[in-house]
Formats: structure tokens, C-alpha cells, sequence
């Protein structure tokens, strides 16, 4: 039965033109990976996941993968440019999906790991003209800002 739901994910709007990028670049379209990028397409927005969370919400689900395969799956769409890798200096990396159309960055309290996303031109300006300036192609460019939240400065 959970085959049958996940090979239905495809029907999806939202779904296809990742799943398309996937098979233009030759890559298997899997059970596992559906699931994995359905579930992040319907994240609320300012939500991201790492490999341990997003494996839980795999078991929750029915499927039976491991962990390696979650990490496997999260490395290999993050090379792709379908997900993007986030270090919030936790230990682990989280993953949110890539949408060129919503650029952000994050401030991180660096007590509790409460996580915002904030819009700032200046910043997308600034890498690319950094980028500019080296000869660079900027295809990613990430700013976090560490520092405690009201409720932690209480």
C-alpha cells in the first residue's frame, strides 16, 4: 500500500519538475526519493530538517529506510542543487529545499537554536558582487547571524 501512495507522489504539481531534473540528469527516480522530496516540498516555510529528522518523519510514515540511506539521499540532492545544505554550528547539517525564487538567510540564538529566515538585497548584492570581483559564478551563497533571542536574553 505505501508503494502504490508513493509511486501517486509523480501526479503531483509540485513534484514533477524536481522529479524531472532528477531523470535529465540520469539519476533513478525511487520510491525513497520521492518521499524524501515530498516531504520537504510540504514543509512549512522556515522549516528545515537534518538526515535524523528527516528519517523519523520516514519511519513515521511507513517506510522502511535506514538512517545511511536518508544521509545517502540528502548528500546526493544536495549536489544536485535540489536541496541546500545549512550548517547552524549544531553538529549536523540541516536541509531545506533550494527555491531560487526565495533567497533568505538565518539568525541563529546560539542558546535554545531557535532559527529565523530573514529577506536582505544588500546580501544577494554583496555575494554577487564578491563573486564578481574573484570571477566567481555565484550558484549559492549563505549568511547566518549567531546571537541570543529575546526570550534566551530574559
Amino acid at each position: 500500500m505505501i508503494r502504490r501512495e508513493v509511486e501517486n507522489l509523480t501526479e503531483e504539481p509540485e513534484l514533477n519538475p524536481v522529479i524531472e531534473s532528477l531523470r535529465k540528469r540520469g539519476h533513478r527516480i525511487t520510491a525513497q526519493r520521492e518521499k524524501i522530496l515530498k516531504i520537504f516540498i510540504d514543509l512549512p516555510h522556515g522549516h528545515h530538517l537534518s538526515a535524523e529528522d528527516l528519517h523519523g518523519k520516514l519511519i513515521d510514515e511507513g517506510m522502511n529506510v535506514s538512517l545511511a540511506t536518508a544521509y545517502r539521499t540528502l548528500k546526493l540532492l544536495s549536489s544536485l542543487g535540489l536541496l541546500r545544505e545549512l550548517d547552524f554550528a549544531e553538529g549536523h547539517k540541516h536541509y531545506e529545499l533550494k527555491q531560487d525564487d526565495l533567497p533568505h538567510q538565518h539568525i541563529i540564538c546560539t542558546n535554545c537554536n531557535k532559527t529565523l529566515e530573514f529577506e536582505d538585497h544588500f546580501l544577494e548584492d554583496a555575494g554577487q558582487k564578491i563573486g564578481a570581483k574573484y570571477d566567481f559564478e555565484v550558484v549559492d551563497a549563505q549568511f547566518k547571524i549567531f546571537g541570543q533571542c529575546p526570550e534566551c536574553q530574559r
